[in-house]
């Protein structure tokens, strides 16, 4: 298999499942949550869940980042050759950093409301009026970061799928036309 080919697939699977975990956790394992019965089962019942999908979320990100270098590596000359390419390069780069950004402040969150175990809360993301107030606090800021992340992950989603379209040899004649004629 080619190494670009691997690089690709590192990328595009590192990303897919980022998106997917986080949309997945948010549509469905925090609001299910609370169907767990008593408050303190909700937040344990949620930090299980997230606690779960952290070290795979990490292979994820890790893959998508090795896949990320690789066609960097690999689309260098296509970024100064094809019109285009190097502004599609840079805004991908741009999601990823705050996708980082934001999914290192959730786990950070996340670590606070997983360290007191069975919190009580009312799901994944709302707190019990007996909720510890910094609990409290961290669950509403995850609350918004939960939808956040799959926002800015499908975002990278998106403009991966139109980058591979650029690598049909038609796209690229005309993207260094484009880049001669500018």
């Amino acid at each position: 298999m080619a190494r670009a080919t691997v690089v690709h697939q590192l990328h595009d699977l590192g990303v897919a499942a980022w998106f997917g975990g986080t949309l997945a956790n948010a549509v469905a394992l925090n609001p299910a949550a609370a169907r767990a019965g008593e408050s303190r089962d909700v937040g344990a019942v949620a930090n299980a869940g997230w606690d779960r999908w952290t070290p795979v979320n990490a292979v994820a990100i890790g893959a998508h980042l090795a896949g990320s270098v690789g066609l960097l590596q690999h689309d260098l000359g296509r970024m100064t050759a094809q019109k285009g390419v190097g502004q599609m390069a840079l805004t991908k780069t741009a999601l990823t950093a705050g996708a980082l950004g934001l999914t290192a402040y959730s786990r950070a969150l996340g670590k606070k409301v997983s360290e007191h175990q069975a919190v009580p809360a009312v799901d994944g993301t709302t707190p019990a009026p007996s909720t510890p107030p910094d609990v409290a606090a961290a669950q509403k800021k995850l609350a918004a970061l939960q939808w956040a992340i799959p926002v800015v992950t499908g975002a990278i989603v998106a403009i991966s799928s139109y980058a591979s379209e650029q690598y049909r040899p038609e796209e690229v004649k005309k993207g260094m036309i484009q880049r001669v004629r500018s």
